[in-house]
């Protein structure tokens, strides 16, 4: 698996193509699951584990790894699942999320494949199965669930949610009940997470699922008469989710003469050195990794304030 990784320079073509990498793995038996590429550092075979005490039963242990410690999380047990029993053979997926690294320890890794944001789509409702989905899709005849990485992480290490005291003044919550935002995410918690951040500052939500949903919105905002800017302050997008990438999501929205002037963030669990240029690349405003609601809160308050 050394090679497995394209470099960050031929990943960054895809961007604004609606087009994504997927790792496929399986965690157990015959079902595929997978993540997006450029949410991995690596695939090592499954080191020994060291036991942590007092942690959350899905971390199955730590490893170091250039002088770091990383958790490794049992990814059957994190998604509702028995214990990985045959650790030895098994690999571990070390990705960043948020800015932090951590490890899933899976059976076994199958492939890398380049797929179309469309051919992805939102886990079917009322199965029990998409609890810790994002999205589906298939692959050589096959299902592929693309597991809600984010909701793990939730369960598993609580982040911060409220914002710090003197962040948001009394005269930006007065201001801010004018205001109403547009969010994107394709994640339950994530939306959640972003939606209890901006109302507590005093901000109007409208909280939608996936790209492809916002620019119909923007679109039939359009269609009315009005512009999405005149009715929006800001509009707030993860960047991986079916259908619609908010990378394209914004190019559309950027090529589009009656939305010129929206100001458009994108939010985004995804890291590395590439995002600023990524941003740059498909005319996003700003940049602002997942989750903290301190810094969610401060481009939030700038904008009322100079918006």
């Amino acid at each position: 698996m050394a090679g497995v990784l394209e470099s960050v320079n031929q990943r960054t073509k895809l961007v604004g193509e609606n087009r994504l990498e997927l790792l496929l793995f399986r965690v157990r038996g015959k079902q595929l699951y997978g993540i997006n590429v450029f949410k991995v550092k690596e695939i090592i075979q499954c080191p020994r584990l060291t036991s942590l005490p007092g942690s959350n039963r899905v971390v199955r242990g730590v490893v170091h790894i250039r002088s770091g410690t990383t958790p490794i999380l049992d990814m059957s047990l994190a998604t509702g699942g028995p214990p990985l029993e045959e650790v030895n053979g098994a690999f571990v997926i070390i990705t960043e999320y948020n800015g932090a690294t951590q490890g899933f320890l899976v059976a076994s890794v199958d492939k890398i494949i380049n797929m179309n944001w469309e051919h992805i789509h939102p886990p079917p409702k009322g199965t029990g199965r998409e609890h810790y989905l994002t999205a589906v899709t298939e692959v050589e005849n096959h299902i592929v669930e693309i597991i809600d990485v984010e909701k793990i992480l939730a369960e598993v290490s609580p982040v911060k949610e409220d914002i710090s005291e003197g962040i948001v003044s009394d005269d930006v919550r007065t201001e801010a009940g004018k205001k109403k935002v547009l969010i994107v995410d394709d994640s339950k918690i994530a939306r959640k997470q972003i939606t209890r951040c901006l109302e507590n500052i005093g901000v109007e939500v409208v909280a939608l699922e996936d790209g492809k949903q916002a620019w119909e919105h923007l679109k039939g905002i359009v269609e009315e008469g009005d512009r999405p800017q005149d009715r929006y302050m800001m509009l707030v997008s993860d960047i991986e989710m079916p259908e619609m990438d908010g990378y394209t999501l914004t190019t559309h929205i950027r090529s589009n003469d009656a939305m010129q002037g929206f100001y458009v963030v994108l939010h985004s669990s995804l890291s590395g050195v590439f995002n600023q240029a990524m941003v740059e690349k498909v005319g996003a405003n700003d940049f602002i990794a997942k989750f903290d609601p301190d810094v969610l809160a401060d481009n939030i308050v700038s904008r009322i304030n100079h918006g």
